[in-house]
C-alpha cells in the first residue's frame, strides 16, 4: 500500500473515543484523510481531534440515535463535503450467560452493535447515492465485526450474534449498492487488547485464553492497518461484499 493512501478522502469513524476507532482515526490522518470522529464521550474525541489537528472534526454520535448520526454527517458536509468513507466501528460488550443477562443489557448490545452499524452505514450510503457516487465509484463502507461471529462460547451470546448479523448486513448493503458506486466490506478482528476488554486478559482466565490460541499471543492492533487501508481506499475498487478475518489464526 502506497503512503498517503487516503489522500483526498473524507472519513467518518464511529466509536472513535478509544480502541479501534481512535487508532483508525490516527491511521487515516497519517494517510492523508480528513476524519470526522464521533462517539458519546465527546471529551475524548475532542482531545483526539486536538492531537490530530485540522484534519479532524470531533462530533457527538450516539449510534442508537438516528438524529445524532444524521447531525454528524451534516457537520461533515458543512465543513468538507460528502463523506466518502464510513467506518462503522462503535460497539459494546456485556458479559454474562444468556440465561442470566438482563433484557436491558441484551437490548443495549443489539441496539449499539447491530442497529447502530445499520444506521451509520445506511446514512452514509444514502448521502453517497444522493451525491452521485455512481459516476466515479469511490464510495467505501467498512463494518467492524468480530471473529466471535464464527465461534460459540460462554458469556457472549448476544455480542457474537450481533457480529454475525453485521457480517451479513455488509453483504446485504453491498448487494443493494453494487450499482451505486459504493463498496461495502466487513473486517472481523480477532482478540486485540483494547479498553472494551477491561482487565480480562490480565486475569488467570484471560491468560489461559491467550495460551490456548494457536500462536499463544494477542493480535496487535496495527494488524488491522493494511486491511483497513485496502478496503477504505481506491485500492478496493473491485472488492465488495467481502468478510475479511484478521485474527492471527485464532479462530482456526
Amino acid at each position: 500500500m502506497d503512503r498517503q493512501a487516503m489522500t483526498g478522502r473524507i472519513a467518518l469513524i464511529t466509536g472513535a473515543s478509544s480502541g479501534f476507532g481512535a487508532h483508525f482515526a490516527r491511521l487515516f490522518v497519517r494517510e492523508g484523510a480528513k476524519v470526522v470522529i464521533g462517539a458519546r464521550r465527546v471529551d475524548r474525541v475532542a482531545a483526539l481531534a486536538a492531537e490530530l489537528g485540522e484534519a479532524a472534526l470531533p462530533v457527538a454520535i450516539d449510534v442508537t440515535d438516528e438524529i445524532s448520526i444524521m447531525a454528524a454527517y451534516d457537520a461533515a458536509e458543512a465543513k468538507w463535503g460528502t463523506v466518502d468513507t464510513v467506518v462503522a466501528n462503535a460497539g459494546i460488550a456485556t458479559a454474562g450467560r444468556s440465561i442470566d443477562l438482563p433484557l436491558a443489557d441484551v437490548a443495549n448490545v443489539v441496539n449499539t452493535n447491530f442497529t447502530g452499524v445499520y444506521l451509520t452505514a445506511r446514512e452514509g450510503g444514502r448521502r453517497m447515492i444522493a451525491a452521485g457516487f455512481k459516476a466515479h465509484g469511490r464510495g467505501r463502507v467498512v463494518l467492524i465485526g468480530s471473529i466471535t461471529a464464527q465461534m460459540t462460547g460462554q458469556g457472549d451470546a448476544a455480542y457474537a450474534a450481533t457480529k454475525a448479523g453485521v457480517a451479513h448486513l455488509g453483504r446485504q448493503f453491498a448487494r443493494e449498492w453494487v450499482r451505486q458506486g459504493i463498496n461495502v466490506n466487513t473486517i472481523e478482528p480477532g482478540y486485540i487488547r483494547t479498553e472494551i476488554d477491561g482487565d480480562w486478559f490480565e486475569s488467570e482466565g484471560g491468560k489461559a485464553q491467550i495460551a490456548a490460541f494457536h500462536r499463544k499471543r494477542m493480535c496487535p492492533i496495527d494488524a488491522l492497518d493494511a486491511p483497513l487501508l485496502l478496503l477504505a481506499s481506491d485500492a478496493s475498487a473491485h472488492i465488495t461484499g467481502s468478510v475479511l478475518t484478521v485474527d492471527d489464526g485464532q479462530v482456526l
